[in-house]
């Protein structure tokens, strides 16, 4: 059996692998596009706590940290507004996707089924997972569009894309995990264990932050030898 390790990069090179796929064949309505799908994904992925390196994490880390990676890109390669565009296509789709399931739960389901359960463990809690999505969403990735493009005022160089990626991306994933851990799960889990997924939220988002640099690197050289428009 694979370990959870294992899986983890596995999953966070599927996820750059997607977000460069994405971009490279559709442009900026691939990142666009990419902002919805992780913003869905990493909500469904966080209701799962599994251990990873000793310690207790959720899932959804990885792929919500590559949609600060999508915003990034859009804000070197097409400026602030785009950037600020997929913010709110990622509001858009936290709101409907919880509109949508919930209405779903309401439905009796025939003596057939067999999902009912399984989708109500899931989804019946989305309310409060959104909610909380939605509040550390909009304030980090707001602050991270305004933050990426403070720094690229002062520092437009190409050389310094590095600096402004990690100091806008790093900060900014400090104020989602605080937000979103505190309204989605305090009083859900032991004390000890919300410490710990508080810490290791940021932790793990803190490593995909930092690695994420190269794919942006990669992103604007395809936009500046006119590859991509």
């Amino acid at each position: 059996m694979i370990s959870n390790e294992i899986l983890w990069i596995i999953m966070l090179a599927a996820n750059f692998g997607g977000i460069l796929f994405a971009y490279r064949f559709f442009g900026k309505t691939g990142l666009l596009i990419w902002i919805p799908i992780a913003a869905i994904i990493a909500n469904i992925q966080v209701v799962k706590t599994v251990e990873l390196f000793g310690i207790t994490a959720t899932l959804g880390n990885i792929v919500y940290a590559t949609s600060f990676l999508a915003t990034d890109i859009l804000n070197e390669n097409y400026g602030k507004k785009e950037a600020g565009k997929a913010v709110y296509i990622g509001f858009f789709s936290l709101i409907l996707l919880t509109i949508m399931m919930n209405l779903a739960l309401l439905f009796k389901p025939d003596s057939s089924d067999f999902a009912q359960e399984s989708l109500s463990t899931i989804f019946s809690i989305m309310p409060r997972i959104t909610l909380g999505s939605l509040i550390a969403y909009g304030v980090s990735q707001l602050h991270d569009v305004w933050a990426y493009n403070f720094w690229k005022q002062r520092n437009p160089e190409k050389k310094f894309l590095w600096i402004r990626n990690n100091l806008s991306t790093m900060v900014s994933q400090l104020i989602d995990s605080a937000v979103f851990t505190v309204i989605a799960f305090l009083g859900l889990f032991p004390t000890e264990v919300f410490i710990e997924i508080l810490i290791t939220t940021y932790i793990f988002k803190l490593i995909v932050a930092a690695l994420d640099t190269p794919f942006l690197y990669i992103a604007k050289g395809w936009k500046d030898k006119g590859i991509i428009k």
